[in-house]
C-alpha cells in the first residue's frame, strides 16, 4: 500500500492522515497493530502496510488521575481525569489508547464490551502539532 519504512515515525505520519495503520505479515499473515518491522509469529521482516477500520470493542479500561507529563501538558490530572483503555480490534490486534466520548469520572457507567471507533487527538498547535491514537465510544 506505501512506500514508506516500517518505522514508529510513519505510524505517527499516518495517523496525521487519519489513517490508523498496522503491518501484515507476507509470510504468515498476521496482522499487527502497532506496526512492527519484524514479525513475531514467523520472524519474517518481509511486512506491508495495512489500513484498519478503527472498529472494535473496548476489553478493558482504567481512569486516570495522576496522569504522566505529556497529559497534565494536555489538561488532564487529578481533578481532570481520562480514561485510556485496551480495544479488540474487528481484524484481530488489540491496541491500548485514550477512550474519549465518555465520562472518566463516573466508571460505572463505562461497559467493557461496548463498540468504538478510531479518533484522532491532535495536540499542539502549527509545526508543534501531534496526532494521537484514540478511540471513542459508538
Amino acid at each position: 500500500m506505501s512506500e514508506r519504512q516500517m518505522t514508529g515515525e510513519a505510524f505517527y505520519q499516518y495517523l496525521a492522515e487519519q489513517k490508523l495503520m498496522g503491518s501484515r505479515c507476507k509470510s504468515c499473515g498476521a496482522l499487527h497493530l502497532p506496526p512492527r518491522s519484524l514479525c513475531p509469529a514467523c520472524y519474517s521482516d518481509e511486512m506491508d502496510w495495512e489500513q484498519i477500520s478503527g472498529k472494535g470493542k473496548l476489553i478493558a479500561f482504567t481512569t486516570v488521575h495522576i496522569a504522566p507529563t505529556a497529559m497534565i501538558e494536555a489538561g488532564y490530572g487529578r481533578t481532570n481525569p481520562y480514561c485510556t483503555g485496551i480495544v479488540q480490534l474487528d481484524e484481530g490486534p488489540a491496541i491500548s489508547a485514550q477512550i474519549t466520548g465518555l465520562d472518566p469520572a463516573k466508571p460505572e457507567q463505562i461497559d467493557v464490551g461496548m463498540p468504538v471507533r478510531v479518533a484522532f487527538v491532535h495536540r499542539g498547535e502549527g509545526e508543534e502539532q501531534r496526532t494521537y491514537l484514540a478511540f471513542e465510544k459508538v
